[in-house]
Parts: structure tokens; C-alpha cells; sequence
């Protein structure tokens, strides 16, 4: 399984590493953002596809784990 970064997708963010948990719980879409470049980048996501993630929130300061 690849491990990919993630920031929430259509405008949204969170204040909360719990927030953004619940969002990728409740299958909402993120856009995987990694570095180095990925081939995958800019691609929508969510818990449906089975991604192991870092989701980066609070404008991309804080990264949590889902």
C-alpha cells in the first residue's frame, strides 16, 4: 500500500486533526499532494479508494494520520 499526503478538497479545511479525520471517515473527497512529485498528484481521493494517508490541514501547518 502507498502511503500518500492529502489536503481536503473543493475549499474546505479544518482547525481539528479530529475534523479532518471524520471528513476522511465519512468519505469525503481530498486531493493527494505529495512530495517528491508523484504521478497521482492533483487526483481526487477518499477512504473509498483504500489509501493509507497524512492529511495536511489548518492551511497545510498541521498533518494528521488516517
Amino acid at each position: 500500500m502507498i502511503d500518500y499526503t492529502v489536503v481536503p478538497a473543493f475549499g474546505r479545511d479544518y482547525k481539528t486533526a479530529k475534523a479532518a479525520k471524520k471528513d476522511w471517515v465519512d468519505g469525503k473527497d481530498f486531493i493527494i499532494k505529495t512530495f517528491p512529485r508523484d504521478p497521482n498528484d492533483g487526483k481526487y481521493c477518499s477512504i473509498r479508494d483504500g489509501l493509507k494517508v497524512t492529511i495536511r490541514f489548518d492551511s497545510e501547518r498541521k498533518t494528521t494520520t488516517a
